[in-house]
């Protein structure tokens, strides 16, 4: 089964054309019978022109009238039949859940597809692997059903782990009891307890929340390394956030030799790419899960413009927001992503960014990858590392203002104004618009660092019902709600927010 799966994903690295205009025909094909379908007269959609043409791209918002109306059980609404899943996203620059229908093709074709090939392309590069001679510690979110009981809402990998085919169940901890808990607390106590004895050999889930079990793993064990725990323990395989920051603290709970680290590009509404190379080349497009792939130019998109691009138009290094088309009813989406090409031929990507999620307050056109590429750097130079990170700007006066920097740490840097400083010169040399921002501090001042010290993005998490799962604090944010509502909850504690002084 791997095996062949391997010549599939070969023949789209050889014709990745072709293989997007044959999900490109399938999907215009079961498209047709739908009301969103008769809506855009998908009759007269021929080639991607027409495509264009007929279907404006959506933001959720715009969708989400046909998605209410498939909640309430309608058939046929933006795909053929009834829609039994919804995974709920509140995404990380809107607190407004998202439901993101899950049909039975993008579950099957689509992401339970892509956990095969996440292992196939593994064992490719790992031909020697011991992983199927264990579990996998599966770390995933919650569910729960419709009063009526006619469909369930969850985040995607508790709807993944409710419908795993009962094989995979055996091979995996915890039980679908514990997997599926609401109370965080006491579910990560549980699965430590479940796992700490049993012969795991790969892990999967979010970095943040990952990490937290880890280290309770480690309590309950009386180990000093997890390598001691599970020391046949052999695969991570993440995803949802960049796993720069968080790399340091793995290698340091885990410290096995033998390590190796898998990426994922998994949303709800999709499972989009894998790390198909180690060490990484990036993230190979996946391009036969069902999912048609479009592109707008960022700098397009940023001005109001929707022009998007099929993949044989795609440029090296340029930042290009997503739009996808799928087998679960989303019509030319606009995903909220920004990513760059790092290859052609093959197509393989990174993530960038967020198209909501940047600071340009001050003209700075600062976005994730640069500020995560800062603190990892940082991070290094000064042996600490960070548990997560929140960036919101601050104004100072009419002119001019700065950014205010959350930083919760796994292990503190000695000197807090170096560390502070590092981050600052390592963005003027990632981004040119914050180096002229920042010139004689006209406009942008040197940055401040508050010290999270007391789990307040944990507790800002809790108290707006994001705990766990794919919930994560946002790294930057254009407003101050949730930089002014860290501050409050670190005043609750009666300390005062540590600041490194502007320079």
């Amino acid at each position: 089964m791997m095996q062949k799966r391997i010549k599939n994903i070969n023949k789209c690295i050889e014709n990745p054309i072709k293989c997007q205009t044959d999900v490109f025909n399938y999907l215009i094909k079961k498209g047709l019978s739908t009301k969103f379908g008769k809506e855009h007269y998908f009759n007269k959609i021929t080639d991607y022109s027409s495509f264009k043409k007929q279907i404006p791209t959506r933001s959720y918002e715009e969708l989400e009238p046909y998605i209410a109306k498939t909640r309430k059980g309608e058939k046929d609404v933006l795909w053929p039949g009834e829609v039994k899943w919804f995974a709920k996203s509140s995404g990380t620059t809107n607190s407004k859940s998202k439901f993101i229908p899950i049909t039975k093709e993008s579950l099957y074709d689509c992401h339970f597809k892509a956990g095969k090939d996440m292992l196939s392309l593994y064992e490719n590069n790992f031909p020697k692997t011991n992983i199927y001679n264990g579990k996998g510690l599966m770390l995933g979110g919650t569910i729960s059903k419709s009063e009526d009981g006619e469909f369930k809402d969850g985040d995607l990998s508790a709807i993944l782990l409710d419908e795993f085919p009962f094989w995979v169940n055996y091979h995996r901890v915890p039980d679908i009891e514990t997997a599926l808990m609401k109370e965080w607390d006491e579910k990560l106590d549980k699965i430590a307890k479940q796992a700490v004895n049993e012969n795991i050999t790969n892990l999967t889930g979010v970095p943040s929340w990952m990490l937290i079990l880890l280290k309770r793993i480690l309590q309950l064990s009386g180990k000093n390394n997890i390598a001691e725990v599970w020391p046949n323990l052999e695969l991570y395989m993440h995803g949802g956030v960049n796993f720069e920051p968080y790399k340091k603290q793995f290698e340091e709970l885990i410290t096995s030799k033998k390590m190796n680290y898998l990426e994922g590009y998994n949303a709800s509404e999709g499972f989009i790419g894998i790390q198909d190379k180690s060490p990484s080349e990036g993230i190979l497009l996946m391009l036969d899960y069902g999912i048609f792939y479009e592109f707008i130019s960022l700098d397009q998109y940023r001005k109001g413009g929707k022009d998007a691009i099929d993949l044989s138009e795609v440029e090296l290094n340029k930042s290009y927001a997503l739009v996808i088309t799928t087998n679960g009813g989303l019509w030319r989406y606009l995903i909220g992503d920004v990513i760059q090409f790092t290859s052609i031929f093959p197509f393989r990507i990174k993530i960038v960014g967020r198209t909501k999620s940047c600071i340009n307050t001050f003209g700075e056109e600062l976005m994730v990858h640069n500020t995560d590429t800062a603190i990892s750097k940082s991070c290094k130079k000064y042996n600490c590392s960070i548990t997560d990170y929140s960036v919101a700007p601050i104004f100072i006066d009419d002119e001019s203002g700065g950014h205010q920097w959350f930083v919760e740490f796994a292990k503190k840097p000695l000197k807090l104004d170096l560390f502070i400083k590092e981050i600052d010169q390592q963005l003027k040399q990632l981004n040119s618009d914050y180096e002229a921002k920042r010139s004689n501090n006209l406009i942008l001042k040197f940055p401040e660092l508050i010290v999270i010290e007391n789990n307040e993005f944990y507790l800002w998490l809790k108290e707006n019902k994001r705990l766990g799962g794919q919930y994560k604090i946002p790294r930057l944010t254009e407003n101050r709600d949730i930089a002014e509502r860290i501050i409050s909850i670190k005043r609750s504690f009666q300390q005062k927010p540590l600041l490194i002084p502007n320079n």
